[in-house]
């Protein structure tokens, strides 16, 4: 279905309440104080005919025949690093070639930064629960398991076990799993969401135990561990060892592993407890304590793709707008391909429809940088290293991010944003996406905050630099190998990036101050 274009009699003057009370307005952080947008009517009738000749190119048979591309097989996932991810930049960067974009990192479109290479020490992992006197050892590979590089951190985690049930939120009682081993059995639910939970109420470790009726056994589901026995990947030291980003998505480095079942059987023998009279928050009786061993082995550098096109205007072409979009997927996992065409297939392919669309547009007052980041689904890594190191032409400075991500599934007119009023990071982004939003089909733009430290806004946001990030809800095929190209509603992708441009052209029209 697609949805009529509206356009406001006055776009200039519709704006200019909206924008006059800073539109960039997000609070100050100790990087930097935020702009603020002032508005002015300057160059809106042209801006006004660029924006419907642009908004005009935006097709869903070109978007489908991206997500086609980039969410195929072949591409094996998109995997932070792999070949399909490197196939993946090099068609992006072709798009931005073809359509006279110019280079937006140092040496070309391709913004690379390191990471480092780690394999498990299996001879320095170990892990062992204690009742009194009584204790027992666990053998890594059989009692337990460690389930991919993102387990690949060196760790220490001695201290008591407390049940938490199936892992819902509510069955983390902060009181009681507050600097304890958070224990609970595995639904099958998303292990992210468990480890944030576990993290929100201040536990120092999680084990999730094998369900009783589990299709597949942990044995069979991780035994092998090929990844970290082969070599994983993670983000520098130096860096990984920031308290602020490990907290990000929520236990990414807190230490995290699957127990056998009877293996678990074992312990509460151990503790003397019953599992079927469990109850959330109830100390299991014995002590946990777990340590893992990582070594070094050497570095690999990994891409983002970066398109920067040029403002025409000689003060403001150096206020760079900044829309990211994510292009890496998990990879491929005993011999089942994850393709992601939602995650993100959908926001890369919107982000090469705004390429086009704009390279349709002309030059905008301002400049802006389209960029598709890896390592995402790694942990943010594509984003910390751009800001932690950002490349821009010589005077030039980022003033905001927009992000998408996951915006091509579930409702046509389901659109969620972050950061909303209910959160102190609110700013004009996301007041002017809701007043453009109808415009695309979009009758109210939902709440996306309980994803706001999730996806690649959140590192341009802890610099300073005011974000905003649309997404569309996760679904029931969210990192399955079922997330498939022809899943994908094209047309709502169009809209989306469609959005983007108004967006984008409404941010032209006005002055910036700070």
């Amino acid at each position: 279905m697609q949805f009529p274009i509206r356009t406001p009699a006055s776009p200039a003057l519709a704006l200019a309440a909206l924008l006059v009370a800073g539109l960039l307005g997000a609070p100050a952080t100790a990087h930097s104080a935020p702009p603020v947008l002032r508005a002015t009517t300057s160059a809106a009738p042209l801006a006004n005919a660029a924006l419907e000749r642009a908004l005009e190119t935006v097709s869903s048979d070109e978007i489908r025949a991206d997500v086609y591309f980039i969410a195929s097989d072949q591409l094996g996932g998109r995997d932070t690093p792999s070949l399909g991810l490197q196939v993946a930049a090099r068609y992006i960067r072709a798009r931005l070639e073809r359509l006279g974009w110019k280079p937006g990192a140092k040496d070309g479109y391709l913004y690379t930064y390191p990471l480092v290479q780690k394999r498990l020490d299996e001879a320095g992992c170990s892990a062992k629960a204690t009742a009194g006197e009584r204790s027992i050892a666990l053998q890594l590979g059989s009692d337990y398991f460690l389930s991919s590089a993102r387990d690949a951190f060196d760790s220490d985690a001695h201290a008591g076990a407390v049940w938490c049930g199936a892992g819902d939120e509510k069955e983390f009682v902060a009181d009681a799993v507050k600097g304890k081993w958070a224990v609970c059995v595995d639904k099958g639910e998303s292990a992210f969401r468990v480890a944030r939970n576990a993290e929100k109420a201040g536990a120092v470790g999680l084990a999730l135990v094998e369900a009783l009726d589990a299709k597949e056994s942990y044995a069979s589901r991780y035994g092998k561990m090929e990844e970290l026995r082969r070599g994983g990947v993670s983000y520098p030291s130096k860096q990984e060892a920031n308290a602020e980003s490990s907290a990000r998505r929520g236990g990414e480095h807190m230490p995290r592993l699957y127990l056998a079942r009877g293996s678990f059987q074992r312990l509460l023998a151990l503790a003397k407890r019953d599992e079927a009279t469990l109850a959330p928050g109830q100390a299991l009786g014995f002590e946990f304590a777990e340590t893992r061993k990582i070594d070094p082995a050497g570095t690999i550098d990994v891409e983002n793709v970066c398109g920067f096109w040029p403002g025409s205007d000689p003060v403001l072409k150096n206020e760079v707008l900044l829309v990211t979009a994510h292009y890496d997927h998990v990879g491929t996992s005993r011999g089942q391909i994850y393709n992601g065409a939602d995650d993100n297939g959908s926001g890369t392919s919107g982000l090469l429809a705004l390429a086009e669309a704009l390279a349709n547009y002309g030059p905008l007052r301002r400049s802006v940088m389209l960029m598709w980041v890896s390592g995402e689904e790694k942990g943010l890594w594509g984003s910390k290293a751009w800001t932690e190191n950002p490349w821009l032409p010589e005077g030039a400075k980022a003033v905001c991010d927009l992000n998408i991500d996951m915006i091509g599934r579930n409702a046509p007119d389901k659109l969620l944003i972050t950061p909303t009023e209910e959160r102190p990071e609110h700013n004009g982004l996301v007041r002017l996406a809701q007043e453009l939003a109808p415009l695309e089909g979009f009758p109210k733009l939902g709440s996306a905050d309980e994803y706001y430290t999730r996806s690649d806004h959140y590192n341009f946001a802890k610099k300073g630099i005011p974000a905003a990030f649309l997404f569309s809800d996760v679904h029931a095929d969210y990192h399955k190998p079922t997330d498939d190209p022809e899943k994908i509603d094209c047309d709502k992708i169009r809209r989306v990036a469609r959005l983007v441009l108004r967006m984008l052209d409404g941010l032209q029209q006005d002055a910036l101050g700070v």
